[in-house]
């Protein structure tokens, strides 16, 4: 199969050069997702647990949108401002990953755009 960009009502283009969901050979990539909830700016308040589940939000409306979920997700890496709120971080990720789990790297940095503590890309298998 050929590279497909989905578009469509829940996948906003944002201003900036790349796309929030392409296909291609059977995977589904998601460009990184942050913990902001549609049509605002910044991240949602309540600290890491809000943000990360807001995140996680964001990915299962994407893989909806093209006709998956969290359970196709078969790779995830996570950047993660703070390494002291992994464990909260990882509280909240279970939830959404309760069993057979994607395999996953966290990596940890120094900086994520407009202040966000934790921000996520995932590859899908349809």
């Amino acid at each position: 199969m050929p590279k497909q960009v989905h578009a469509g009502p829940d996948i906003v283009a944002g201003p900036y050069p790349f796309s929030q969901v392409v296909e291609a050979n059977g995977f589904v990539f998601l460009a990184g997702q942050v913990g902001d909830a549609p049509g605002s700016s910044g991240p949602v308040p309540g600290g890491i647990e809000a943000e990360t589940r807001q995140m996680l939000e964001n990915v299962g409306r994407l893989l909806r949108a093209v006709g998956l979920d969290h359970r196709d997700v078969v790779k995830a890496t996570i950047y993660l401002r703070d390494f002291g709120e992994f464990s909260r971080m990882n509280a909240v990720y279970r939830e959404f990953f309760p069993t057979e789990p994607p395999t996953r790297a966290t990596v940890g940095v120094t900086a994520l755009a407009s202040d966000y503590r934790v921000e996520i890309e995932v590859v899908a298998a349809r």
